[in-house]
């Protein structure tokens, strides 16, 4: 196959909706993706424009997003780029989504810790721990 395969780091826009299907879980968020630019005569750093993506994940991968990530936090998804376009109100549009694969915090900007899914737990048991900073 002869998939687009992308790797986006931003930050989770909102909440992960998980639901139960035919084939096994399913989980679907918004994401946010902002450059950062560094304007070389000034030496300030400043935001680019925002692109948001939607973020769809399956089985495994869908409840351990659903028990672990939340509005805000900074992640890495890579997986399928996916462009559709639907006609609504009457208008053409465009979306662009991301079937992920793979899923995880962005280490560069702050800690977490791992632990493994209890075979059969909801994603709404999970409880995080937090870590201590050292």
């Amino acid at each position: 196959m002869n998939d687009t395969m992308v790797t986006v780091v931003g930050n989770v826009a909102t909440n992960v909706e998980y639901r139960e299907t035919a084939s096994g879980g399913m989980a679907r968020f918004r994401f946010a993706v902002t450059p950062r630019r560094r304007d070389r005569q000034s030496g300030s750093w400043s935001d680019g424009p925002t692109s948001f993506y939607t973020v769809f994940a399956w089985r495994s991968l869908a409840m351990n997003l659903a028990g672990s990530v939340g509005v805000g936090e900074p992640l890495l998804v890579h997986g399928r780029l996916k462009v559709r376009e639907e006609e609504r109100d009457g208008r053409q549009r465009t979306f662009v989504d991301i079937e992920a694969v793979a899923a995880g915090h962005d280490l560069t900007r702050g800690t977490t810790a791992f632990r493994r899914p209890v075979k059969g737990e909801s994603p709404q048991v999970t409880e995080a721990v937090p870590t201590p900073v050292r």
